[in-house]
């Protein structure tokens, strides 16, 4: 008898945190750091999901690098539901592959994929979409995405546009007109202004067997690549099949390659509180401030300035007559970075790996 109603979650932790660099290294990425408290980002969401009664199995995706480490030190998923990726490609190959090993447990198996570094206060909430998002994907051939509704104009999250007029669950749930990148300021505060378009959480819900037939749909070639791999699960020649055809596969996000080409996306309103935690910003965002508006985490001091962050492991840090900086002061590596440019650390990671400074990544 097939299972209905529980869902498959699935958890995004092959990224290496570049944004976050010098506290994200390529050893110990962001989401395995206690950033925000006693537990890393990656025990805060499968914590989150393990609350949820309908929550069947939770899996991981990471690199090999990584699945002894989080094996080690993560409670709440069996060791056999860790996959592991041969390299990091993107969101689309990584998808692709857990929805093969989900549609040969269960053909109509649903799948809702979570980034692994994300916060998100409101428990209730956060249940209630989900369970709107699953049963929606049981319902209907649709490929089911959580805009998280907006707060204030942000510029460093991509959108959602919903149609109003395609009402799919009564005030919950509608069909998504348009997808867009990350806008500047003033086409941040005109999508605020509309009231029709959310911030993309990247989390998403669909049956395993549905998001195959749209990879065949719009990336042919990689869903032959992956039906390949995926006939390959429970044998001997898995290893084999997956390194061999993994490298055919594209290296992209699942945003671009299928839910823009889509014809039938759906989207469910988040009203949780939700961040990403996707950069320094984000991150100081979400931190109390003094008087002057300035956060200091660890040793360091701020004289004559204001909105700044200091973080520092170990170190004394001090900061003297400076507006609007990041600095990150850790063991062997300090970065200074003023706030309207942080986005910029990404690249300086990739120029780092150009010229072989990997005892600093």
């Amino acid at each position: 008898m097939k299972k209905r109603g529980k869902i498959n979650a699935v958890i995004m932790a092959g990224g290496r945190g570049t944004r976050f660099w010098p506290l994200s290294r390529e050893a110990r990425p962001k989401q395995l750091l206690k950033i925000l408290g006693d537990s890393s980002m990656l025990q805060m969401t499968v914590d989150r999901l393990r609350k949820i009664s309908f929550v069947e199995e939770i899996y991981i995706i990471c690199g090999a690098d990584l699945k002894r480490k989080i094996s080690r030190n993560l409670d709440g998923v069996k060791t056999r539901n860790i996959i592991v990726e041969p390299s990091g490609k993107n969101t689309l190959p990584s998808i692709g592959l857990m929805a093969e090993h989900l549609k040969r447990k269960e053909q109509d198996s649903v799948m809702a994929v979570f980034p692994a570094d994300h916060l998100i206060i409101g428990h209730r909430a956060f249940s209630n979409v989900l369970k709107t998002a699953l049963d929606l994907s049981l319902q209907d051939e649709t490929l089911v995405t959580m805009g998280v509704v907006p707060s204030s104009p942000h510029t460093g999250y991509g959108y959602i546009q919903f149609d109003k007029k395609k009402e799919m669950v009564a005030g919950k749930a509608y069909g998504v007109k348009t997808f867009a990148e990350k806008p500047n300021l003033s086409a941040a505060k005109r999508f605020l202004a509309s009231g029709d378009f959310l911030w993309n959480s990247g989390m998403f819900v669909w049956r395993a067997s549905v998001f195959l037939k749209n990879v065949l749909e719009h990336m042919p070639e990689d869903f032959e690549a992956l039906e390949v791999i995926g006939d390959s699960i429970h044998t001997r020649q898995y290893k084999s099949s997956l390194e061999e055809n993994w490298d055919k596969l594209t290296s992209t996000s699942v945003d671009y390659a299928i839910l823009e080409r889509s014809k039938n996306i759906s989207v469910v309103r988040a009203e949780f509180k939700w961040n990403d935690i996707g950069s320094w910003n984000a991150y100081f965002e979400l931190l109390p401030k003094n008087g002057k508006g300035n956060v200091i985490k660890g040793d360091g001091l701020i004289i004559g300035g204001s909105n700044n962050l200091v973080h520092s492991n170990g170190r004394f840090t001090a900061v003297v007559g400076a507006d609007n900086m990041v600095v990150i002061n850790t063991k062997d590596a300090t970065l200074v970075v003023p706030q309207d440019r942080v986005e910029d650390v990404k690249e300086l990671v990739e120029k780092l790996r150009e010229e072989g400074r990997e005892k600093v990544l």
